[in-house]
């Protein structure tokens, strides 16, 4: 008993080098991968400039376009679209993992209270024997834990972080799409209406036309062949009218859906597209590098794989097993809790791998390989962003001019219109001329909607590729990510699940 409390007693003082060797972190250390970024936008030379008070978006981005039915639905996508819930979930459940890579920090204790009955043969003499049975009352705890000495523990715990704060992101890039997918939506049902609008005042001119040409054929001085000819441009028009209908109810179920609403139950009233596309602030494009999400989640997961390197060098030091276990054992409930009871073991234990066949050597490889890949994707996802960003840029600029070139042509057919309507009265031109002047005044019309669709839903695809309104800085932190009473990175919304 002696010898057992001499070594109970230099036990701690040996523990003391040990802790010291936790700081001990193997494996490579993390920097963020270079990228390439421009001085500027190419595309948005000699265009648009922000000026100070637009210097970035805002988080509700949306609302640049001072629409209260946009803002209203862009809010229910934040409440209620499953798939931010979805995302929500994921994170969460990403950051539940950090907790549990954290919890190899401490050591685990267990208890295993029991109570056995036990019978035995105790022989007297060769061919007799008298039976004796026993309770046996046990109480141990067992304690065992593993210093983390070459940082494996740290490791999984830095790789789950950025892992956290990569879902993070993710749910971030989520809520944008989303956003941006109901704002494109929206517009184009506008779209849709403002066609409707075109088509339905059209339809108005044909009937028009048709009660003209009737009028003339009764006076003598038409034909049955203009009259009918009114009336196939008449009804052709009125298909056509008719058929925007079906691209509309879908864009409108398309929404109900990004809402979280059965499309049965939702609908949005006839308001033709009107306005033009704010101005959006660009900044510069090394800021893009901060304010998108699908950027800093391919980021983040660059660490991630870096932690996982170091996890499998780890592999190669050898592990120390400190264990202890203690507890009260005896045959009588009564004497149980005595000091004669006592039972106890400490001691530590170390392990190593001496021959794998090469296993981690090749696991290394693998991890260092997905490295490569992580580091790979992230420079691809920049120099994506940077492509979304100058196409969207190019195609506003392009529109802004196409637009005015197009309205120009509009002005020129309804002229042309006038001159081969007043034509066709004075009897000058047959009736097809003006069929003609009708059918291209309709499709440069048609054409010039089409063209502010397009612009409207290029700014909305801009302001996606800028980011919208979040920035790098609203990432949970480590800290928040183990704190108990962390929200979820989007304090702002709470998906209804």
């Amino acid at each position: 008993m002696k010898s057992s409390n001499k070594w109970l007693s230099f036990f701690p003082v040996a523990l003391v080098p040990l802790v010291f060797l936790t700081g001990c972190v193997v494996g490579p250390k993390y920097k963020t991968p270079t990228v390439q970024t421009p001085a500027a936008y190419k595309e948005n030379k000699d265009w648009k400039v922000a000026t100070p008070q637009d210097a970035a978006v805002r988080e509700k981005w949306w609302e640049v376009y001072n629409d209260p039915q946009l803002n209203s639905l862009e809010e229910q996508v934040n409440v209620s679209n499953q798939s931010i819930a979805a995302a929500l979930a994921s994170f969460l459940e990403a950051r539940a993992m950090v907790k549990e890579a954290r919890a190899q920090y401490f050591p685990t204790v267990t208890a295993a209270p029991s109570i056995t009955n036990q019978r035995t043969i105790v022989p007297h003499q060769e061919l007799s024997s008298s039976n004796s049975s026993f309770t046996t009352y046990s109480l141990p705890v067992d304690a065992s834990w593993e210093p983390d000495l070459w940082g494996r523990v740290r490791n999984t715990v830095r790789g789950n972080v950025a892992g956290a704060q990569a879902s993070a992101a993710d749910l971030q890039n989520t809520k944008l799409s989303m956003q941006a997918e109901l704002a494109l939506d929206y517009y184009q049902l506008l779209g849709q209406d403002a066609l409707i609008k075109l088509l339905d005042a059209t339809v108005d001119a044909y009937v028009e036309s048709l009660r003209l040409n009737r009028v003339l054929l009764a006076t003598g001085i038409g034909s049955d062949e203009n009259v009918a000819q009114a009336e196939t441009q008449l009804e052709s028009t009125q298909a056509l009218d008719t058929n925007l209908g079906i691209l509309r109810t879908q864009y409108e179920h398309a929404i109900a859906v990004l809402v979280g609403q059965p499309a049965s139950t939702f609908s949005i009233p006839m308001q033709p597209l009107n306005s033009p596309p704010p101005d959006i602030p660009l900044g510069v494009p090394s800021q893009l590098l901060e304010r998108r999400p699908d950027i800093a989640a391919a980021e983040r997961s660059v660490e991630q794989a870096n932690a996982q390197i170091g996890v499998a060098v780890s592999a190669f030091y050898p592990n120390v097993t400190l264990s202890a276990s203690g507890g009260l054992g005896s045959t009588s409930i009564s004497s149980l809790f005595t000091w004669p009871s006592r039972v106890w073991s400490v001691g530590p234990s170390l392990s190593q791998f001496i021959y794998d066949a090469g296993l981690r050597r090749a696991t290394v490889q693998q991890y260092q390989a997905a490295y490569d890949e992580t580091v790979a994707n992230y420079r691809n996802t920049v120099l994506t962003a940077f492509q979304q960003v100058e196409d969207n840029i190019a195609e506003l600029r392009i529109l802004s001019v196409e637009i005015g070139q197009q309205d120009t042509a509009v002005k020129s057919a309804d002229r042309n219109l006038t001159l081969a309507t007043d034509r066709y009265r004075l009897g000058i031109d047959p009736y097809l001329n003006v069929i003609t002047a009708q059918t291209t005044l309709l499709s440069n019309q048609q054409t010039a909607v089409n063209l502010r669709i397009t612009e409207m839903t290029t700014s909305v695809q801009l302001i996606k590729a800028l980011g919208g309104g979040w920035n790098v800085m609203e990432m949970p932190t480590p800290g928040q990510l183990i704190s108990k009473t962390q929200a979820s990175p989007q304090s702002s919304t709470n998906p209804a699940h």
